[in-house]
């Protein structure tokens, strides 16, 4: 009775944050359009059977969220794991923001910075406005709104997504089984404020876990909302995922979330080629990001509209990637790919040592 009163609760939850997404995207888009309509509109039309699919899809990866804590594999409680002070905080910045990015699109600005934003250093492909945020991924109101508009974007499915990381990995760690959990060390690539961390923390409660980044405003977002947690404090470091500063044959395990379909090509195989380096033979490499192409045809129109809605100047060159063959072409083997709703997952090992 219990695990049927959670399981209603996590639904009502989810479908809650659904039906709030949805309404916000609807808001805000009727109200840019009389407040600043496009000069074009090239996006394509959700037919009702793309919408009922997508519905379809959503429900299918909440019932895999529900089941892979009821297996336990993870706790329930992060189910619920909601950052709620920052929605009633930071929710009423989001509207506050919106006349801004109104702007910018309407000027085509699509790497403006506050001029106390510093931009150099970076590689030239992160210094943009992805999705149009305000100062692109630099600044701290741009790292306290991330989670909020991201949730927002996938109807509040943003987590459900990330958490489809956790199996995969947790059972590439039993290739470790002669290792003591809190020797195994578990790294999370552009980890942004941590919340894949946050999961895995909650899954792996003795693991030794470590974080890179490019943007320091981000890990301070991630070192706040990871110190609210028990157990050791996962390792931050800021870091260009091309290079990334570990010595070779050092993880146990690594994830990657929400990342490639924002680097050019060239960029997505230096980060592939440093996480084969890093992880020890055996290791197990998991990537979650954006389907493509080819995944649900029926979902072209999506693919389509965005990059035409949001900046993402690398998508589409992404959606068309082979990323299989990257993985190979490291050295990878075993490599699976898994969809669930509207996010890819490849799951990848480095290859023992005779």
């Amino acid at each position: 009775m219990t695990d049927t009163l959670t399981k209603l609760t996590y639904q009502a939850f989810q479908q809650g944050k659904s039906y709030f997404g949805v309404a916000h995207k609807t808001l805000s888009t009727q109200i840019a359009k009389l407040v600043s309509p496009p000069p074009e509109d090239n996006t394509v039309p959700l037919s009702p059977e793309v919408l009922a699919l997508l519905q379809r899809s959503i429900e299918r990866l909440q019932e895999e969220d529900w089941q892979d804590a009821e297996r336990g594999l993870y706790p329930t409680e992060i189910l619920f794991d909601n950052p709620w002070l920052d929605f009633f905080q930071y929710y009423p910045l989001v509207w506050v923001d919106l006349p801004k990015i109104w702007e910018r699109v309407d000027r085509k600005e699509y790497q403006r910075f506050d001029s106390d934003i510093d931009t150099v250093d970076y590689p030239k492909y992160y210094v943009q406005n992805f999705h149009h945020q305000t100062d692109g991924y630099l600044s701290d109101l741009s790292a306290n709104l991330y989670d909020l508009q991201v949730e927002l974007l996938f109807n509040g499915s943003a987590d459900a997504m990330r958490r489809r990381v956790l199996a995969p990995l947790k059972q590439g760690l039993t290739h470790f089984s002669d290792v003591r959990p809190a020797q195994q060390r578990v790294l999370d690539v552009a980890t942004g404020t941590g919340r894949t961390l946050r999961f895995l923390r909650n899954t792996l409660p003795k693991a030794s876990l470590h974080g890179t980044d490019l943007s320091p405003a981000y890990l301070r977002k991630a070192n706040q909302q990871l110190s609210e947690l028990p157990g050791t404090l996962p390792q931050l470091c800021q870091a260009n995922a091309e290079n990334l500063p570990y010595r070779d044959d050092y993880f146990h395990a690594a994830t990657c979330v929400f990342l490639f379909h924002e680097l050019p090509p060239q960029a997505r195989q230096n980060v592939i080629d440093q996480c084969y380096r890093v992880l020890k033979p055996g290791g197990t490499f998991v990537i979650c990001d954006s389907i493509q192409k080819n995944d649900e045809p029926k979902f072209a129109p999506l693919l389509h509209n965005f990059p035409t809605i949001f900046h993402e100047p690398y998508y589409r060159s992404y959606t068309e990637d082979d990323m299989t063959a990257r993985l190979e072409k490291a050295g990878f083997t075993d490599i699976e790919t898994q969809v669930h709703f509207m996010s890819k997952y490849w799951i990848a090992r480095k290859v023992m040592r005779s």
